[in-house]
């Protein structure tokens, strides 16, 4: 049950700070949530998101918890990053992207992990967060919590609003999947800020149109590969799938080389595969998936060189053609999303997007920081 104390503070929590007229109706799948005066005069709102369905709010959130850094990306193109209170693991949070966005950071140090190998229900009484912007069947599934563990925060502590989308390979999750911009969407009116919502949804749509107005006919085939080790034997293979960890591999349209070959996804298997069956795959483009800020030459330095002095990977066509490249972190919001894709771009296609700039840095930052 909750504290006087606590329902005092959410009481004040950025009433007024609702975009008025938000117009979106709740309580079917398909709509983002509402806005609505109460009878006690304050305003509330709701949100429609499976698993967890219709979740009211009395007030706009302030403290708020991601688990992945999707979500996290999402909060804080929504300029929600003073709020931010924690995230599963920090260094797969790519915040080092907000360097390039004037008035933008998001201190990682200061964030509470909560893996620390495991994740403790008491962390979360700690936070004291207002929402958790987590799929509590990620909870149940992937870090062992119980139905019992997710009734007692949300009762006790705050409503988990969340759908995993970064990945498709988890057979549990036999529910609505949700795009990027569906779920931002759906984030968007937890936090009542349609507004840059659809001024991010504009800016995506406009980068999106341009990029792929001038991909080439070439289809070339990707693997997508996390390293087992730092000079790599075998590699977590992952699946270029609907998963929002591969949206911006389907935004260039390159084709999956791994599926195509019957290669299971690791988030699925947690399993591996070596050079020789690489070699039978042979996909025209190796994507390197690495987590922290990678630059160019660290990965040149270190993996591409690897490749090219290793018995067996020097043998394979994309190591022989150069088109070894950076395949970027696991989860990607609106913000994250648009710097992994100029970077994939400009890997896969390099005769045609060279070191581009491919979206304007000063009109993200200034809808973040809501000079738009």
């Amino acid at each position: 049950m909750e504290t006087d104390a606590r329902r005092t503070r959410r009481g004040v929590l950025k009433t007024g700070a609702a975009i008025a007229g938000l117009g979106i109706t709740a309580g079917c799948l398909g709509d983002s949530g509402s806005s609505n005066d109460r009878a006690d005069g304050e305003h509330g709102h709701s949100v429609t998101m499976e698993p967890v369905g219709t979740v009211e709010f009395d007030t706009v959130p302030e403290r708020w918890v991601p688990y992945t850094g999707d979500y996290a990306d999402m909060g804080v193109a929504l300029g929600q990053a003073d709020g931010l209170a924690g995230i599963g693991l920090r260094s797969r949070f790519a915040a080092h992207h907000y360097d390039e966005l004037p008035g933008v950071s998001v201190e990682t140090d200061e964030l509470t992990q909560l893996w620390q190998g495991g994740t403790d229900r008491e962390t979360f009484y700690t936070i004291d967060a207002d929402v958790h912007l987590i799929d509590p069947n990620f909870m149940i599934n992937r870090l062992g919590w119980s139905q019992d563990d997710i009734d007692g925060i949300a009762r006790n502590v705050a409503p988990f609003v969340g759908n995993t989308i970064f990945s498709a390979s988890y057979d549990w999750h036999d529910y609505s999947r949700y795009t990027l911009y569906e779920a931002f969407e759906k984030v968007a009116a937890v936090f009542q800020e349609r507004e840059r919502y659809e001024a991010f949804e504009r800016l995506h749509e406009d980068v999106i149109a341009n990029v792929q107005s001038r991909l080439p006919d070439e289809r070339p085939t990707v693997a997508v590969l996390v390293p087992a080790s730092q000079q790599p034997e075998a590699f977590y293979p992952y699946l270029i799938d609907e998963g929002t960890q591969s949206k911006h591999w389907n935004d260039l349209r390159v084709e999956g080389a791994l599926a195509k070959n019957g290669i299971a996804d690791a988030q699925a298997t947690g399993g591996t595969i070596d050079y020789e069956t690489l070699l039978e795959i042979d996909p025209d483009v190796i994507a390197i998936r690495q987590q922290g800020a990678v630059t160019d030459a660290a990965f040149e330095d270190g993996m591409v060189s690897y490749l090219r002095t290793h018995d067996t990977a020097r043998n394979l066509r994309a190591v022989q053609n150069d088109r070894v490249v950076y395949g970027g972190m696991t989860y990607q919001g609106p913000i994250i999303h648009l710097f992994q894709l100029e970077r994939a771009a400009q890997g896969i296609y390099p005769d045609e997007f060279g070191d581009e700039e491919l979206f304007d840095r000063q009109a993200v930052a200034d809808i973040v920081t809501g000079t738009f």
